[in-house]
């Protein structure tokens, strides 16, 4: 019996490498400076630093954090065979700095006043990831 692929299926879930070191530093309390120093890749970092100074009441310097950790996390998005769209899961740990700094770029954007941009990188969130949209937009 011949398997046929399925042409109407969606591209598939992309699943992005996992970076242990920085993750590991991350997890053991280093600032998540010197682990976006170390590791300017490692979008997890650059998500922390956007929601700590969100919360300090930076709303611009959380932007800029955000949407670096945004451009890099496209990057490896691109590298591990995204073409645009398609599923980003939530539930894939290293998939989680992307769709943190997605979403901090929203909420940054909506702080300063840019509407548009924070309701298409909501849009791209829940499109990626319902779960993500989920667990973010609804965090304490």
């Amino acid at each position: 019996m011949e398997s046929h692929e399925n042409l109407l299926a969606g591209p598939p879930p992309t699943l992005l490498p996992d970076h242990s070191e920085a993750r590991e530093m991350l997890e053991a309390g280093t600032k998540a400076a010197d682990v976006a120093a170390r590791f300017p890749a490692y979008a997890a970092a650059w998500a922390t630093l956007a929601d700590d100074y969100f919360a300090a009441g930076h709303a611009v310097t959380s932007y800029a954090f955000a949407r670096t950790g945004y451009h890099r996390g496209l990057d490896q998005l691109r590298r591990a065979g995204w073409k645009g769209h398609g599923p980003i899961p939530w539930e894939h740990e290293p998939n989680r700095g992307f769709l943190r700094c997605l979403y901090a770029l929203s909420r940054a954007a909506q702080a300063i006043g840019e509407k548009d941009e924070a309701e298409r990188c909501a849009q791209f969130l829940r499109d990626s990831s319902t779960t993500a949209a989920d667990v973010l937009i609804h965090a304490p």
